[in-house]
Parts: C-alpha cells; sequence; structure tokens
C-alpha cells in the first residue's frame, strides 16, 4: 500500500506523520487490496482539517474528513470515523450465492 501525505498551509511533526502512516496501515490491513492511502493536513487560520481517503480497486473511495483546532484530535476523529466506515464496509459484502433451479416435479 502507497501511502501519500499531504501538507497544505501546515506545519506537520514527524510524530503526527508517524502516527497517521500507523493508523493507516492498521486501516489498510483491515479491508482488503487498498492500494493507496491520502492524508490531507490542511491549515486555514484556527480550524485544522484531516482528511484520509483509502482507494483500491472495485470499490468506491472511502473518505474521513475531520475539523478541530489542533491536528491530533482532528486526527483522531477522521480515523475513528474510517474505522466505522472500514467495519461497515466489511459487514455488508457477502459472498454470492447462485440460487439453484428448482427440480422439476417427477
Amino acid at each position: 500500500m502507497e501511502i501519500i501525505l499531504h501538507a497544505h498551509h501546515a506545519e506537520v511533526t514527524d510524530t503526527l506523520r508517524a502516527k497517521a502512516e500507523r493508523a493507516v496501515e492498521r486501516l489498510g490491513a483491515r479491508l482488503r487490496r487498498v492500494v493507496t492511502a491520502i492524508v490531507r493536513f490542511e491549515g486555514d487560520g484556527p480550524s485544522k482539517r484531516v482528511e484520509i481517503v483509502l482507494q483500491a480497486p472495485r470499490r468506491a473511495d472511502i473518505v474521513a474528513r475531520a475539523f478541530d483546532r489542533r491536528y491530533e484530535p482532528a486526527l483522531a476523529a477522521a480515523v475513528s470515523r474510517l474505522e466505522s466506515q472500514v467495519s461497515r464496509s466489511r459487514r455488508s459484502r457477502r459472498p454470492r450465492t447462485k440460487l439453484m433451479p428448482e427440480a422439476p416435479p417427477g
């Protein structure tokens, strides 16, 4: 899995980057075939935003965004939202079963 970190108008520490990478790797392992994970840190005045996108083939992108005054709580909230989406996604995917046609009587 390739992890891409973007920082737009943001000062992101190495420890925060490491936390983001660990969280994305953990979630990527739970969801099959994740190819790319994009983590964006944006700062716009007092509001800080963290957005995490997981991309897998044949699946819609899973996106989680969170806002806060600091990046750490925003990252924690985005990871929490992403965890719930991943667990929901895993539960909703059920194996397809082929229905057998009924045998004619006799």
